[in-house]
């Protein structure tokens, strides 16, 4: 496959999940806003910007429509979901021959509907609107795409992303110290609360639900899943063939976070959860740059503010 074909491919899958995650994330934090009156506004707004990896504004008072503004419509901003849908199409026209119809029409649609102002009253059916766009992109690709280089390259960015944003959804837990989202409400931003039932039949725990969404290995969008299946589409780019150790510095990477978190005690994890988030983002980071001088290694990596690629 051309390098410029897999970088493509590569990147479509992680915009579409950031795309998705930062939706999830802002929905449950900008309600929070809404419905908290004790919460410092300001100071809120902040520290949601510096998780998502994009500088606040210096002088001016922020609010929960900057937060929307900066986060979901502005064009111009890496970190934005605006900014995300379109270079997950412009990607797609890069890649025409590959990218099926379906998905080419879908990521056209979906920028030409990306609206440049959301009303207060809309905010939740906005983030909804883009989590089945997201869904839906993806479930495109897993109908319609033969188990070749091109899923592989696809799935590797999505699980990379999305392995960074559940990390960056646990981090916000103490955003606002004890006025933090209810570990339910995280759990539900992310639609896994009906599985975590299923699986532990109780109100959540911090134990618990940090437990799940982090080291479940079968919730797929568990931090633990998706690492293991980013490492499964590397094997399949590239069988091993090394007899002794792993040549594949990416691999390495994700083997080395994978390890750190499947056999260190949760109750560890939790009494420093941002530190470990902000760990397991900087492991991705650094796996992600890997995969671009391993397999990309001409071109310069998109990148948002905050994340060092």
């Amino acid at each position: 496959m051309l390098s410029r074909i897999a970088e493509s491919l590569f990147w479509i899958g992680r915009y579409i999940e950031r795309s998705d995650g930062t939706a999830r994330i802002l929905d449950v934090h900008l309600q929070l806003l809404l419905e908290d009156p004790w919460i410092e506004e300001d100071l809120a707004c902040r520290s949601l910007l510096g998780v998502m990896g994009t500088e606040a504004p210096e002088g001016v008072e922020l609010t929960r429509a900057d937060v929307l503004s900066i986060l979901a419509v502005d064009r111009a901003q890496p970190a934005s979901i605006a900014y995300s849908l379109a270079a997950a199409r412009e990607n797609a026209r890069r890649a025409r021959e590959i990218v099926s119809s379906e998905l080419w029409e879908m990521l056209n649609t979906t920028r030409a509907r990306m609206p440049r102002k959301v009303a207060s009253d809309k905010v939740h059916e906005f983030f909804a609107w883009v989590r089945e766009r997201a869904a839906l992109a993806v479930g495109i690709v897993e109908c319609s795409t033969s188990r070749d280089e091109a899923w592989s390259f696809f799935t590797l960015g999505r699980s990379l992303e999305r392995a960074d944003m559940t990390a960056r959804l646990l981090a916000t837990r103490s955003l606002t110290e004890a006025n933090g989202p209810s570990w339910t409400t995280i759990l539900r931003s992310c639609g896994s609360y009906e599985a975590y039932l299923r699986t532990y039949r109780g109100v959540p725990s911090a134990r618990n639900a940090a437990e799940f969404l982090l080291l479940d290995r079968l919730f797929p969008r568990s931090v633990l899943f998706a690492v293991s299946r980013a490492e499964e589409c590397l094997r399949d780019i590239e069988p091993r063939s090394e007899r002794v150790g792993v040549s594949d510095q990416a691999l390495r990477l994700l083997g080395q976070i994978r390890i750190e978190l499947e056999y260190r005690p949760i109750t560890e994890i939790l009494d420093d959860l941002p530190a470990r988030m902000e760990a397991v983002q900087s492991a991705i980071s650094a796996a992600s740059e890997a995969v671009r001088q391993r397999y990309f290694p001409s071109n310069t990596a998109p990148s948002w503010v905050g994340e060092n690629t």
